[in-house]
């Protein structure tokens, strides 16, 4: 597969929304030719997933490696990964400089940028299909890049200026759901064509995904009616994936499971001992870890694989458990209890053979009592083992009223992090930094 690559232009800029001149690459093209047709916004959206998904700096590797490391779902295992052990430790450890919150901060603001100069310029593509094509791909990765930094920072930029303004977590979630709304009215009117299709980097299933980022975003928000609608709407039948090969790597393949010198996965999935998968029933198990011995002299760290078997792997957007935990919850929420239950059975007792990525259970229906905390407790426990190393847990462990750190038994280092650095020093309007 062909994968095409993008400097960021001045487009860089839009990170920090500064202007200074060491940021500019004189042999880049500008702006103006990149959005001067059609081919060019192709080419520009080809190169979102580029940068989202590839290397130790992109939005995929950071946000899995924060998420899980903050979360004990994952365990560092040399202390040379400097950034890597601080996160893991948590609290003041993890400050401004801490190049896996820079990365993830500076890749996913540029991705949004990124993704805002195709919707600015729409205008360029006359086919409609391409058109409501263009939109759709852009909106998924703009509101991957604003979902992403939702989970982690309680204030994020919106608009690209000196000195941008800081925005509520909330807001950038909501319009995250708007940009995907507008998309899915434009492909139920006009589907993308071979125009389109045969341009685009192939993998994702745009109105699925569609779908599935509304109804993860609104069970965000709290907006259960939305998120379950939209749930329903997501196909569990279809793959809608983020491909590699070996120009452009699965990042946590090629960077830790492939050798064992960064992060494993925890054996209890960052689950505290009431709540911690049946290794021995649980066909996740088998699916997630490579086998059931420690690497010494980490006891608790297990060679992982999942989606991260080869540098040519693809990563699931969303998994079709996601979008049933997601009816469960928000069934839970509303005080549907029973019809909590019966989603959440769909994911217990999923054999892998039904599931288009061999994610299942496989195991009896819930037994627990049909209380709102006892069957929310269930389901943070599901979320927690059918969505391994998918980013969300630091979202997960909040939303449910986890142990917080500092407290009793806690199950996270951090509630949110810190604003990297290099934002701070180039845009006044940076909030104070959260305590922990």
């Amino acid at each position: 597969m062909k994968r095409i690559y993008l400097t960021a232009l001045c487009l860089g800029l839009l990170l920090t929304a500064c202007d200074q001149a060491e940021y500019l690459n004189p042999s880049a093209a500008s702006e103006t030719q990149v959005v001067s047709d059609v081919n060019g916004l192709i080419t520009l959206a080809n190169g979102l997933q580029s940068r989202y998904t590839t290397l130790r700096t992109g939005v995929v590797y950071n946000s899995i490696a924060a998420s899980g490391l903050s979360t004990k779902e994952l365990r560092n295992l040399n202390a040379g990964n400097t950034d890597e052990e601080l996160l893991m430790q948590g609290g003041a450890n993890v400050d401004a400089n801490n190049a896996v919150v820079r990365n993830m901060w500076s890749q996913a603001l540029l991705t949004n940028s990124n993704a805002d100069l195709i919707l600015k310029n729409l205008d360029k593509a006359t086919d409609p299909g391409t058109k409501a094509g263009l939109q759709a791909y852009a909106a998924i990765f703009k509101a991957l890049s604003l979902g992403t930094l939702s989970q982690f920072f309680e204030q994020i930029p919106l608009v690209t200026q000196a000195n941008a303004p800081f925005s509520p977590r909330t807001d950038a979630l909501k319009q995250a759901v708007t940009l995907l709304e507008q998309a899915k009215t434009a492909l139920a009117a006009n589907t993308p064509g071979t125009p389109f299709t045969g341009k685009i980097v192939p993998g994702i299933d745009l109105p699925s995904t569609v779908n599935a980022l509304i109804a993860r975003y609104s069970l965000f928000l709290g907006d259960y009616d939305k998120a379950l609608s939209a749930a329903a709407a997501a196909s569990l039948t279809t793959k809608s994936e983020f491909r590699f090969d070996d120009n452009a790597q699965n990042p946590i393949y090629f960077i830790s499971f492939s050798s064992i010198n960064v992060f494993q996965v925890d054996v209890t999935f960052g689950l505290p001992a009431s709540l911690q998968p049946d290794l021995v029933n649980d066909k996740r198990i088998a699916f997630y870890l490579q086998n059931t011995t420690p690497i010494p002299p980490n006891n608790n760290a297990y060679r992982g694989k999942g989606f991260f078997t080869a540098n040519t792997t693809a990563i699931p957007v969303y998994l079709p458990g996601e979008m049933l935990l997601i009816r469960a919850e928000a069934l839970a929420r509303k005080d549907q209890l029973a019809d909590a239950v019966t989603e959440l059975n769909k994911v217990l007792t999923k054999k892998p053979a039904a599931d288009p990525f061999g994610v299942g259970a496989d195991l009896p229906a819930y037994a627990g009592a049909v209380t709102k905390e006892a069957v929310l407790t269930e389901i943070f426990k599901q979320r927690s083992i059918e969505l391994l190393m998918s980013g969300m847990k630091l979202e997960d462990s909040r939303r449910f009223g986890r142990p917080a750190p500092a407290t009793t038994g806690a199950e996270r280092t951090r509630n949110f992090y810190p604003y990297p650095n290099i934002e701070r020093r180039n845009n006044t309007s940076t909030p104070a930094d959260p305590q922990i």
